[in-house]
């Protein structure tokens, strides 16, 4: 039985999954799912042979705006009411003396996180087609979804996306920076002058990418969209951008750790956005701003991952400070070429 898992108190959390999670029996048997590098994630392996997930902050301090369990939960049991396929919510508990945060649990949806170039080989060629374009055609299907049909007409403010992303994710650099870095002011002021107005208003996953699903090993069919705790409204073209942070293809040099279109084999960067344009409708003409918006609003992103791994409040996860630190210099880097080199 483990007993020793940081984040968890086994014996609360036991009690109250067979109290309040329909069919959960234990024992239970607790353990830190790896690659989460925000809120974390724990798998659950019931008495019965049912395994859940539980998700938690991260320990100690945390930003005051982010990792709202109730928030996520609410999304993902919205959104797990469309066809949009998502992990089932089973629980939610906000009362903070279970386990030290509040917490929700789902279903775990059996599958690979296709999250590295290895994990891409895991999957044939075939099955990278249809994992690529399963990609395309769920970001569709979210997309197209009424907020307000699904209960998340409140869920954020629609308008100005663009301008609400560059005020939060710099106050969020200002909080939690592990050193100065001159060239994101640069970065900042460039995108705020070149932002193009917002057209398309709708759900915004705000992490789309195939690292952030659950895939078939043996079609490449997607199982299941992870990771909604970034989720807004505002304009849907955010998605499409930031999915090319992490898509690589013979025009690129580049290609990150956890893109698994590294692997090779996978459909073009221009044939995926072909796909979404004409199954959408939608003209993406400036998606190179949005990319250039992503790469920057990323490095944002992994700097206050990286200030909580040097704070020690990501559970026994260990984290390698030299290349996360490289990480964020060189999505620096590429947003401030991508936006320099866009007209205005």
């Amino acid at each position: 039985m483990t007993v020793n898992v940081r984040g968890i108190d086994h014996a609360n959390l036991s009690a109250w999954l067979e109290s309040n999670v329909a069919g959960a029996v234990g024992p239970f048997e607790f353990s830190m799912i790896a690659g989460g590098r925000s809120n974390l994630t724990y798998r659950v392996a019931a008495g019965d042979g049912q395994v859940f997930v539980v998700r938690r902050p991260p320990l100690g301090n945390v930003l005051a705006t982010a990792h709202d369990m109730g928030r996520e939960h609410r999304i993902i049991s919205a959104v797990g009411r469309t066809s949009v396929p998502v992990a089932p919510a089973v629980g939610l508990c906000t009362d903070e003396s279970v386990n030290g945060a509040p917490f929700y649990v789902m279903r775990f949806v059996e599958g690979i996180v296709a999250d590295s170039p290895a994990a891409g080989l895991l999957l044939s060629p075939q099955a990278r087609v249809v994992a690529a374009h399963s990609l395309i055609d769920v970001m569709v299907q979210l997309h197209s979804v009424d907020p307000v049909e699904i209960g998340l007409g409140e869920l954020g403010k629609r308008e100005d996306y663009l301008g609400r992303q560059l005020r939060r994710w710099s106050t969020q650099w200002e909080n939690s920076k592990t050193r100065e870095l001159p060239e994101i002011d640069r970065v900042v002021e460039l995108l705020g002058k070149k932002k193009p107005e917002q057209i398309h208003t709708g759900i915004v996953h705000g992490d789309y990418r195939l690292g952030n699903c659950m895939i078939d090993p043996t079609t490449g069919a997607l199982r299941a969209v992870l990771d909604w705790e970034l989720c807004t409204l505002g304009d849907l073209l955010a998605d499409v951008g930031y999915l090319l942070v992490y898509y690589t293809d013979e025009t690129q040099s580049w290609s990150r750790e956890n893109d698994p279109s590294g692997a090779g084999g996978f459909p073009s960067r221009k044939s995926l956005l072909d796909r979404y344009s004409a199954a959408s409708g939608r003209d993406l003409g400036a998606i190179a701003y949005y990319e250039a918006f992503s790469c920057w609003r990323l490095a944002c992103i992994a700097e206050g991952v990286l200030a909580r791994y040097r704070a020690g409040v990501m559970g026994d996860e260990v984290a390698d400070f030299v290349t996360m630190d490289a990480g964020v210099r060189l999505l620096v880097d590429r947003a401030l070429a991508a936006v320099e080199s866009l007209p205005g």
